[in-house]
This record gives C-alpha cells, sequence and structure tokens, in this order.
C-alpha cells in the first residue's frame, strides 16, 4: 500500500459548498477511485489558510495517475473549478506533500 498526502485551496466564502459537494460525491466517482485503486481517502480543511490537506492509500503510483485521465474525473475538475483554485484544465492546484513519519 502507497500512502499519499498533499495539498489543495479553496477560494475564499467556498467551504460550505466544497463539503456540500463531497457529501453528495457521485457514485460514479466514488467507483473510479476505487477501480484504480484508491482507499481510505480523506480530506481536511485548514479554515484560516483554505488550504485542503488530503489523504489516500493507494495500490499502484502509475495505476493511480492514469485516474486523472478518465472522463468522470475531468467532469469532477469541472464541476469544482469555481470553488478551487485550479490549473488551466481545471485540475486541482496541489502539491504533494513529503511523508516523514507513519505509524501502523
Amino acid at each position: 500500500m502507497i500512502y499519499k498526502a498533499f495539498k489543495m485551496k479553496i477560494k475564499p466564502g467556498t467551504e460550505q459548498e466544497y463539503e456540500r459537494r463531497h457529501n453528495l460525491l457521485w457514485p460514479e466517482m466514488k467507483d473510479m477511485i476505487h477501480e484504480y485503486g484508491g482507499k481510505n481517502y480523506s480530506i481536511y480543511l485548514d479554515p484560516p489558510t483554505l488550504t485542503l490537506f488530503a489523504y489516500i492509500e493507494i495500490e499502484d503510483e502509475d495505476r493511480w495517475s492514469e485516474s486523472a485521465d478518465t472522463k468522470i474525473n475531468r467532469k469532477w475538475w469541472d464541476y469544482m473549478a469555481d470553488i478551487m483554485v485550479t490549473n488551466e484544465d481545471h485540475s486541482p492546484v496541489c502539491e504533494d506533500l513529503k511523508p516523514v513519519f507513519h505509524l501502523d
């Protein structure tokens, strides 16, 4: 199992909408995450900075990276682009975090 953590940002005033959309996560999106080896996915918000901290466990880095090009993932990025800091293709600006400690 590979443990991944990364951070993203949301736009000011979108905290509740971001949470609402994730509480209603599309079944197709959930299926895609599992199909590409993702599980135990959590996202946390640091309200003062509007920084999102995400954690996911994946089976294979190459397989997981392929999920970015799925139709459902691209649709999700487009859906979220109005409330997140994104790149030109609507993918979230995302910075991987360096692991420094893990305890099972």
